[in-house]
Parts: C-alpha cells; structure tokens; sequence
C-alpha cells in the first residue's frame, strides 16, 4: 500500500503545471521579456515609498517614464536653474529593478513652467533656450535614457499645425513653415545624444484619421530627408468604449513601420463612465475595458516594428482621467486602487502569454 501511495504521489507531482507552462501565474514582464518586448508604465518618483506602488511596479514592469517630472514644468522651475532630482529618482529606481528608462519630453506647448509660458522672449532667445534645454537635459541622462519623446502633440485633430509657444507664438524662428520647428528639435536632439531613439508623440493617432495622416507624412519626409526620427508614440488614450476610433489601429501602424520606424504605445488608459459617488456605471464595462487592452495589445504583438506597450500609470489610485474628465470618467488603469489585477490587467498578459 505505502508503495502504491508513492507511486501515485510521483505521478501526480509529475502532472502539476511547471513554472513555464502555468503562464498565468506570471507577471506581464515575465511574459514580455520572452517576447522581447518593453512593457511600461508613466511613474510619479514621489510615490516610489508606498510599498505596493514601487512592488507592483517593478514586478509587472520593464520600463518605465516619468509622467511629469522631465518636463520642462518638472525639470526647469527657472532659467538658469535645473532641477535633476525626481527624474533622477526615476533613473535609479530602474536601475535598480533592471529596467529601461523613456525620456518624456523636450517640447510640448503645455506644461511649461511660468517663467517661459509667461515670459516675453523674442523667436531667436526662445530657439536658444530650446537647443540648451534638449543639449543640457539629454546630456545629463546620456546612456541612462534609452529613448526621449523628443517633440509631444503638435498636431490639431485636422491635421495642421497648433499654435504654440514653440512654433509661432512667438516660435523659434521657423513660424508658418509646418514642422520645420520640429525638424530643428529632432536634429538638436541627435547632436545631444547620438545613441537615443528619437520619437514623435501624440493622441488620437490610433487609427487612419487626418491627424494620424499628418504624422505619417512627416515622418514620412523626414526619413527621405535624412532628419533623425527614429520612432512614433501612439498614446493610446480612449475615453469611452467605442472602437471605431482605433479599428484601423494595424494599418496605420505597418505603414509606420515600414517607413523603418518603431512605433510604441506610450499613454494607454481606457476611462469607464462614473457615477456621481465614483462607482462604476456599469460592472460590464470592466470587461468591455478589458477588450479594448486586448485589442491594442493584440495590434502590437502581431506587428514586428511594435517595440514598447506603455499605460499612463498603472494604478486607478493615481490615474489622472478623473481629473480630467470632472469625475466623469476613471478606473482606466490595469490595477484597481487597492492595487488588485482588473479583467484589462488579465487581458493584456493573455495576449503577451500568446
């Protein structure tokens, strides 16, 4: 009888699932790393000390950016005055954890500190602050910050060029001349840190629209000019659940790529509609969320140019759609605010386990 129990006890330990095959019980980066695959997150450094916020975030995670705090909001409070610390928080705590840093980001028209928003500087003493500005912050993380969005949402929903401090209000020099300004941006960058990948970023660029068009025919330009981009971020926010706004998410991705570039989704958040009190609207949203991740995700794995799959957080704790929307919307992250995986969380890591 003893012997019989043995045998029976060896047959079935032989049958329990291995650490390799029971692939849900591993994290999104367990699963991304073999698939070579950057798995990311936006992060807030002054968090780093809540123990289930950096936890979750170095196991689930490969890389990560820092939401504000190397913009020039963040990291240039004055002039002559630059504040390296937090991003420097970030730096380290990727170190730390084996993970890869992207850079967020050299030039947006929002999220500039008052001093330059405010301050009345003539087209040539704005193209001088810019250039120092990309010099100085991109040599400072040479060889820590693998990839920078070097220029952030310059487009309108119709495809021509915003107004902004950076382009004619006053601009660099380069107003009423389309993306000359953000070709001079592309080539500082280069000049500053050779080794970086430099990307274009912006939102409502997931499917075939006006605004997606006119990325791609600068981009498209710029890589027969020679101009040195060598990628495109999708951001990836959507903040309802219909899907028509990103169905034709895979071709305009290929026709990215085959431009030579990398494409990476760099700020993806699916806000569900709220109640009054902050609850959900409807639980069965959860899994309409969760559809929507699978379906970005699934976009991104199938195509070889996809590098890098990035939320905007990772938490709902700290998700800034709630703000955004006056509490209209939230809960758009991957982990609820108790820092447990939702049904967009389980999604995403079937499609990496594929």
């Amino acid at each position: 009888m003893l012997m019989r129990f043995r045998r029976l006890f060896l047959v079935f330990i032989l049958l329990l699932p291995t650490g390799t095959g029971n692939t849900l019980a591993q994290s999104l980066r367990e699963q991304a790393d073999k698939r070579k695959l950057l798995i990311g997150a936006a992060v807030n450094p002054g968090r780093f000390s809540e123990a289930p916020y950096a936890e979750t975030l170095a196991r689930e995670f490969n890389m990560v950016e820092a939401e504000n705090v190397m913009k020039w909001g963040g990291i240039r409070p004055a002039q002559d005055k630059f504040n390296f610390g937090p991003g420097d928080q970030v730096v380290a705590f990727a170190v730390a954890h084996k993970m890869k840093v992207r850079g967020h980001c050299l030039l947006w028209s929002e999220y500039n500190p008052a001093w330059l928003a405010k301050g009345s500087f003539t087209p040539e003493q704005l193209s001088k602050l810019l250039e120092e500005h990309i010099t100085t912050v991109m040599k400072h993380y040479s060889g820590k910050v693998f990839a920078w969005d070097v220029v952030n949402e310059s487009f309108l929903a119709n495809g021509k060029i915003e107004p902004s401090i950076w382009y004619d209000s006053p601009g660099i020099g380069l107003a009423e001349k389309g993306t000359a300004y953000v070709e001079q941006a592309f080539r500082w960058a280069r000049a500053a840190d050779p080794k970086a990948l430099l990307f274009y970023n912006d939102y409502d660029t997931e499917g075939l629209n006006p605004k997606s068009d006119a990325v791609y025919e600068m981009a498209k330009d710029f890589k027969k000019r020679g101009v040195p981009i060598d990628g495109v971020g999708i951001q990836a926010h959507i903040i309802d659940l219909d899907m028509a706004g990103i169905s034709s998410l895979a071709a305009n991705m290929k026709r990215l790529t085959a431009l030579g570039l990398q494409v990476h989704i760099t700020e993806m958040d699916v806000g569900l509609r709220l109640e009054k009190t902050g609850a959900l609207m409807d639980q069965a949203d959860l899994d309409r969320q969760a559809e929507i991740y699978r379906f970005v995700a699934t976009v991104c794995v199938q195509e070889p140019g996809c590098a890098a799959f990035m939320t905007w957080g990772f938490t709902d704790k700290y998700s800034w759609i709630p703000g955004y929307t006056k509490g209209a919307k939230g809960k758009a992250l991957l982990f609820d605010q108790a820092y447990a995986p939702k049904p967009a969380y389980r999604a995403l890591r079937e499609v990496l386990a594929r």
